[in-house]
């Protein structure tokens, strides 16, 4: 029997009929079913699944993958010679360099060298991860439909460059549920004090679907979620009595079962457990100095990202579903040498470390580790290029990601790019492509994951997206 019909069946008995017909134990259990429910139908992992949990490091804004990832000695050889016609193909620049007189092609500042058994060509930039390429699948060849930073950030997490989709987290909450009924499905980190492109809710909302799926942000400092703390004079003892007392008047009302309200009544039970396990989970006075000194010395400034890799993986070994870590400034169309360095040295050890730490946990292995931004940058220089200066401007037709863990290829380099760096010429991996390929991690069939909206069913790969076996280990 499919979810559809069980939920279609359990509409239509009466409250009373339900409740107090039923034992407390199935109750229950109507409950929780009923409060997963959305006008779709879930799609349980596969056995062969390789991923439980999934950890994202979104580099918002855009990072050069020419300065980081990707090198390109043709273009310090030619460097301040104009984009070849030949190399452009007539694609669409956006206004802030479209309108340029000159395209320019800036060389990196930085030197690369290889590492490891793979051979990857890592930038100085990163001396941390570099240490780390043999338990990466890195990805030369991402490509994107959207040109600037609102609609690639969309397309990007939730499958559409139109607002109002579920995110990727959402979908995975949908699809597979909790494995951990104490904390969220979905948690969401935020770099604090971090200026650059805006982050908006809807990147981990749950569009369609039910609220429930959306990301719960977590803050820095006493209160990490905002609004779950009890009221002056309500001690745990009295909310817990108020539960009851709720969930006892909903037993007795009469009327058709209501499923949205009982999906609130298991929100308000989850945020009660949330009121005990995430404050724990926050405190990290449990930790070891040796765990510091692997994330560095920001880990222990609450907020930072290096904090927040590290609260990453406490609530990965707890089981949580989908961890998303947004750190932002890296939109740099000027001074990108100075400003480069900054975001790698936010950066870096502690991305390196947090994949470190799962495997030393032996959690790597079921934890998919993801890093990127939203597109790529310019092989030339948006503004004036001078001997100390350059910037890149958004460049969609490619980008470097990696990943890490999770059933990918480990000390794999997958697609190439031209000598420019501007268009991809072998194994191309579409957005579509990636997310097709990380449901599969996960035991998903992306064309089955599917939710009915507005007349029509919704999947996160939209009607797109080939599963990318190359990647997989």
């Amino acid at each position: 029997m499919t979810d559809e019909r069980i939920d279609h069946g359990l509409r239509n008995l009466g409250r009373r009929s339900l409740l107090r017909g039923a034992t407390l134990g199935l109750a229950g259990a109507a409950l929780s079913r009923i409060a997963r429910a959305d006008d779709g139908e879930g799609v349980p992992p596969s056995p062969t699944a390789r991923a439980k949990r999934v950890v994202h490091l979104f580099m918002s804004g855009g990072p050069s993958q020419l300065d980081l990832w990707d090198p390109k000695p043709l273009l310090r050889e030619r460097n301040g010679e104009e984009l070849p016609d030949s190399v452009r193909r007539g694609q669409r620049l956006t206004g802030m360099s479209g309108n340029q007189s000159t395209l320019p092609l800036a060389g990196s500042h930085f030197d690369f060298a290889q590492y490891g058994q793979s051979g990857a060509w890592v930038s100085e930039l990163l001396p941390y991860t570099a240490k780390i390429v043999d338990d990466l699948c890195i990805v030369r060849s991402l490509e994107t439909d959207a040109i600037n930073h609102d609609p690639a950030s969309t397309f990007l997490l939730t499958g559409s460059e139109i607002a109002g989709r579920p995110s990727l987290g959402a979908w995975l909450s949908y699809g597979l549920g909790s494995m951990n009924r104490d904390l969220p499905e979905f948690c969401v980190l935020l770099t604090r004090a971090k200026g650059g492109q805006p982050l908006y809710q809807r990147l981990w909302g749950s569009g369609f679907l039910s609220a429930r799926h959306a990301g719960v942000q977590l803050r820095a400092g006493s209160d990490p979620v905002l609004f779950m703390n009890d009221p002056p004079g309500i001690d745990r003892a009295t909310r817990r009595r108020m539960l009851d007392a709720l969930r006892a008047a909903r037993s007795d009302s009469d009327g058709a079962a209501d499923g949205a309200a009982l999906a609130r009544m298991a929100q308000a039970e989850l945020a009660f457990r949330m009121q005990a396990s995430v404050p724990e989970v926050a405190d990290m006075s449990d930790e070891p100095d040796s765990t510091f000194d692997l994330y560095g010395p920001e880990a222990r400034k609450p907020g930072t990202f290096a904090a927040n890799c590290l609260l990453a993986r406490r609530l990965l070994e707890r089981d949580v579903r989908f961890v998303q870590l947004f750190h932002q400034g890296w939109d740099q169309h000027a001074g990108l040498p100075k400003a480069i360095r900054v975001q790698c040295s936010e950066t870096d050890r502690a991305s390196a470390a947090l994949v470190t730490d799962l495997k030393r946990r032996g959690l790597l292995d079921d934890t998919l580790v993801l890093w990127g931004g939203e597109f790529g940058r310019t092989c030339y220089s948006q503004g004036a290029l001078t001997a100390t200066d350059y910037g890149r401007d958004h460049h969609p037709r490619c980008t470097t990601m990696w990943m890490a863990g999770g059933g990918v290829r480990a000390g794999a380099i997958h697609g190439a790019t031209d000598e420019f760096g501007y268009n991809v010429t072998q194994d191309p991996l579409h957005v579509h492509d990636l997310n097709a390929t990380l449901l599969h991690l996960l035991g998903i069939d992306h064309e089955r994951l599917t939710v009915r909206h507005q007349g029509r069913r919704y999947r996160l790969t939209d009607v797109h997206g080939v599963v990318e076996e190359r990647l997989l280990a």
